[in-house]
């Protein structure tokens, strides 16, 4: 999939308001950060991936309370958000997107099928977040979950959402 349109708007955006880029990857595991940093010249715009893969990381890394992951589990709303929040609070950046989900094969619940995926994006102080549930293998889901991460943080900057 190419990603390199969405990642040539989100520079010249990010660029045009002196803004940096941090992303919080848990089942992408920096396939989010790789697709801005094949861009030449993203050090102007991107800050730095973190991979927090594991529930212990995204509470090291990105200070996710573990009580919040007890309470919801690591694939949830209240999660995504709080790794969002934690991306742009431990970097010297004004934007970040958070994903967590199950791209599969086994892993899924009756409650959390495989492809579900918490997405949560911080612009400037505001955080949303949305879930999306996607058809396909362990590769597709991943692809699908780069894809919407980064045309999520590109409407929210035009303040399309």
């Amino acid at each position: 999939m190419n990603h390199l349109p969405f990642v040539q708007a989100l520079a010249q955006t990010l660029l045009a308001r002196r803004w940096m880029l941090a992303t919080a990857e848990s089942c992408t595991g920096g396939l989010i950060a790789a697709a801005c940093t094949d861009l030449a010249g993203s050090s102007e715009w991107f800050e730095r991936g973190v991979v927090s893969y594991s529930n212990a990381a995204k509470t090291d890394l990105l200070g996710v309370p573990p009580a919040l992951i007890a309470a919801h589990g690591a694939v949830s709303q209240p999660v995504a958000r709080a790794m969002a929040a934690g991306a742009c609070a431990r970097a010297p950046a004004q934007v970040s997107v958070a994903v967590t989900g199950i791209a599969g094969p086994g892993g899924g619940s009756a409650d959390k099928p495989v492809g579900t995926v918490w997405f949560a994006w911080c612009v400037n102080g505001q955080i949303s977040a949305e879930c999306q549930h996607f058809d396909g293998d362990r590769s597709q889901v991943r692809q699908q979950t780069v894809a919407h991460a980064l045309q999520g943080l590109l409407a929210r900057l035009e303040g399309k959402v």
